[in-house]
């Protein structure tokens, strides 16, 4: 039954900018809908391979940077008097960038970190994230440092025969995350239903099982660490030309957290469940905000959290299937009535 629930959300989401007024709520609604792209990609890794990554949002930073720096240029030393000069770039090539670049980090790190598993492999996706904060924090050439990269342009997009459009209004922007994390969800639908999803799964329920009947382990999670890493990349992208301001805190531990919480919370896994973990957490913050202080708000928070994985283990989304699964099944098993014998009373 879930599998009808990411169209209609989609259809429901798409007509919000007709009738919500309010621009803080659509910046919210923005917001949470990037983030949600990083759990989408996330869930891929964790989801149907079985790998947690705690320094994913390592990825989303790459992809910022790399976005804002392609389209407003650089002129940095190196080797002395050598020195490297970038013209700025066409918004829409530094998405790109961010993509190719993102996802050649993440090849890179799985390549060198799938050669060990469970607490290790969190550990050295912890230390690659705090690595990249570092780079970001001290290379002020590059990226400014604690000052920040400021004055990035505003995404544009152009269409053949109609021109270029600047995504200026909120409403713009919205309408751009929402078609990125349609694909995106789009993008893992397809690749989970391959037979690269199919090895990804075997390597989570029984990796010495899969490995025997050919599956190649490392070179299956290396691929699934580079595509997810790419999706992460591309929400990145969308949170700097949006926000059009980038310092070193976008690498937070916290960001990261959140991106766990919405894919643990809407069930791992399932394809629904990060969409569904993304509309709760993504926006439970606001519309707390106008009614209770900010230590009250992580109290509730954290509470509905609590309530989910105590009532749904599994997460919400498998819940659902669960229970929809349930009431087909109720009408089978209603007792057959007995034809009643002459003679009987």
């Amino acid at each position: 039954m879930t599998r009808y629930l990411p169209p209609a959300i989609l259809v429901v989401l798409a007509l919000l900018p007709l009738v919500l007024k309010d621009p803080y709520l659509l910046n919210a609604l923005i917001t949470g809908g990037i983030f949600t792209i990083g759990a989408i990609s996330l869930n891929l890794l964790l989801g149907y391979t079985g790998q947690l990554s705690l320094g994913h949002i390592a990825f989303f930073g790459i992809g910022a940077y790399a976005s804002a720096l392609t389209t407003l240029g650089f002129d940095i030393g190196i080797f002395g008097d050598f020195r490297i000069v970038h013209e700025g770039w066409h918004p829409f090539a530094g998405f790109i960038v961010a993509i190719l670049l993102s996802g050649a980090c993440g090849y890179v790190v799985g390549r060198l970190s799938f050669r060990v598993r469970g607490a290790y492999f969190v550990i050295v996706t912890i230390c690659f994230a705090e690595v990249v904060r570092l780079v970001a924090l001290n290379w002020v050439e590059l990226t400014q440092g604690p000052l920040a990269l400021t004055a990035i342009p505003q995404m544009k997009i152009g269409f053949p025969g109609l021109g270029e459009i600047t995504l200026r209004t909120k409403a713009q922007n919205y309408y751009l995350m929402l078609a990125v994390a349609a694909l995106a969800y789009v993008v893992v639908a397809r690749l989970v239903s391959s037979r690269f999803g199919r090895a990804m799964r075997g390597l989570k329920e029984n990796e010495q099982l899969a490995i025997s009947v050919g599956v190649n382990a490392t070179r299956t999670l290396t691929v699934a660490a580079a595509i997810s890493a790419a999706i992460a990349g591309a929400a990145g992208s969308i949170y700097a030309h949006y926000f059009r301001i980038i310092d070193p805190d976008v690498f937070l531990f916290t960001y990261t957290v959140t991106m766990v919480i919405m894919v643990v919370s809407g069930g791992k896994g399932a394809l629904a469940g990060p969409v569904i973990g993304g509309l709760i957490f993504g926006t439970l913050p606001v519309a707390l905000r106008p009614y209770m202080a900010p230590e009250a708000q992580w109290i509730v928070y954290g509470a509905v959290l609590i309530a989910i994985l105590f009532l749904m283990p599994r997460g919400i989304a498998p819940y659902l299937d669960d229970w929809f699964a349930s009431r087909r099944r109720a009408p089978a098993r209603a007792p057959v009535a007995q034809p009643q014998l002459e003679g009987q009373p």
